[in-house]
């Protein structure tokens, strides 16, 4: 088990406990944890912690057609996003698939695109090469970083302070981030993101923040109460509140619906469907008006007494038949060894299965389907419940 470190990262460097995400970590260069993982996931829960994200791609998207452009060749209605707002988004091939995974914010007549590390040279790419005759600028921005503060203390007293959010602002409002202490214009923002961890209770506020003052902004919010920690507590929290993250828990064949991306952004959602002309929006309308999804996205509790774990894209079995594939694979600190994994609907939520290396059955854990984010087929889609109101 080997580590890397990225010298883009002044955090990762200068804190003594650090440890760095593993080899081949789509979050390369940031801390894993700092000594206490599931210390600062119990941080997390309690009070307020800050971890270290400047591994994301930060695209900058400027000129006046900026939203109604990326309205066009997205999935999220922007046209009407207002000043200060932000947006999750998806970009589809024209099968539907998902190929990105984005969340954009609207600050003073610019678009602020992050996404993945790993595809933030295609996002940039692709979005340049759409540019066509739009009034539209796209630039990569390596110069600026993310930092994400999750607890229940991130939305009140010091911290809240400190950045300056008003006790009522929504999830995905955003606005400046006040002055810090030097002679340049201010520059980055906060953004409020839905809340993560167990029942999805925990609030989430991301900063944006030139690279030259990450480690001014990790002062000041530590020194406020917010304790370090690392991307284990970030993807433990997230995959406690089933929440999936491209690359690692979407496939190449991954389609909206399965991975719960749809709804606008009141829904918390990166797919409208009361918009259309995208690639891939074919696909998308075909399976919420008239059926439903080859596969579900569900969060899997492994046995805990098994030697092993299963690895992102192992098998997922039942009855000796693959039904489905891991995804992030993480330790929580009060469920446990935790998955999600993509599954095949027809799969019931009391099923007996079994999560490890498809070609080394011995190695598979047991697994059960955690049923409070598992929804029953129940439901008519509207487009065939039109056609049974038309048949009759």
């Amino acid at each position: 088990m080997s580590h890397t470190a990225d010298q883009r990262s002044p955090i990762l460097l200068a804190h003594p406990d650090a440890i760095p995400t593993l080899e081949g970590d789509p979050s390369p260069g940031v801390a894993w944890h700092y000594g206490d993982p599931l210390g600062e996931q119990r941080a997390a829960g309690r009070g307020a912690v800050v971890i270290d994200r400047s591994d994301r791609a930060v695209i900058e998207v400027a000129g006046a057609e900026r939203l109604s452009w990326l309205h066009t060749i997205c999935s999220q209605h922007l046209t009407e996003l207002a000043d200060r707002r932000s947006a999750e988004a998806l970009s589809l091939d024209g099968n539907g698939r998902i190929e990105d995974h984005f969340v954009l914010t609207d600050v003073d007549e610019i678009a602020w695109v992050d996404t993945e590390h790993a595809r933030g040279a295609a996002l940039t790419d692709f979005l340049t090469k759409m540019i066509f005759w739009a009034e539209v600028d796209v630039a990569a921005r390596p110069d600026l970083a993310v930092l994400t503060l999750i607890g229940p203390q991130v939305r009140t007293g010091p911290i809240a302070e400190l950045l300056e959010i008003p006790a009522d602002a929504p999830v995905y409002a955003a606005a400046e981030l006040p002055e810090m202490h030097h002679d340049e214009e201010p520059l980055g923002f906060w953004r409020i993101m839905p809340p993560t961890g167990e029942d999805r209770a925990l609030p989430v506020v991301d900063l944006v923040v030139p690279e030259s003052e990450l480690r001014q902004w990790w002062t000041e919010l530590t020194e406020a109460g917010a304790t370090p920690a690392g991307m284990w507590t970030f993807d433990a929290l997230r995959v406690a509140a089933a929440r999936p993250r491209l690359g690692l828990d979407v496939d190449e064949r991954a389609i909206p619906h399965e991975a719960d991306w749809i709804g606008g952004p009141a829904e918390f959602g990166a797919v409208h469907l009361d918009k259309g002309c995208y690639r891939g929006q074919e696909t998308v309308a075909r399976v919420a008006n008239l059926g439903r999804p080859p596969r579900r996205l569900v969060l899997l509790h492994l046995d805990g007494s098994a030697a092993g774990r299963p690895s992102t894209g192992d098998a997922v079995t039942a009855g000796g038949r693959a039904v489905g594939r891991v995804g992030t694979v993480i330790d929580h600190h009060e469920l446990g060894p935790i998955a999600l994994a993509l599954i095949k609907r027809s799969v019931p939520v009391d099923a007996e299965l079994l999560a490890g290396p498809a070609d080394d059955p011995a190695a598979a854990v047991a697994a059960r389907i955690d049923a409070s984010y598992y929804t029953a087929d129940d439901q008519v889609p509207p487009g065939r419940a039109a056609q049974q109101r038309l048949r009759s």
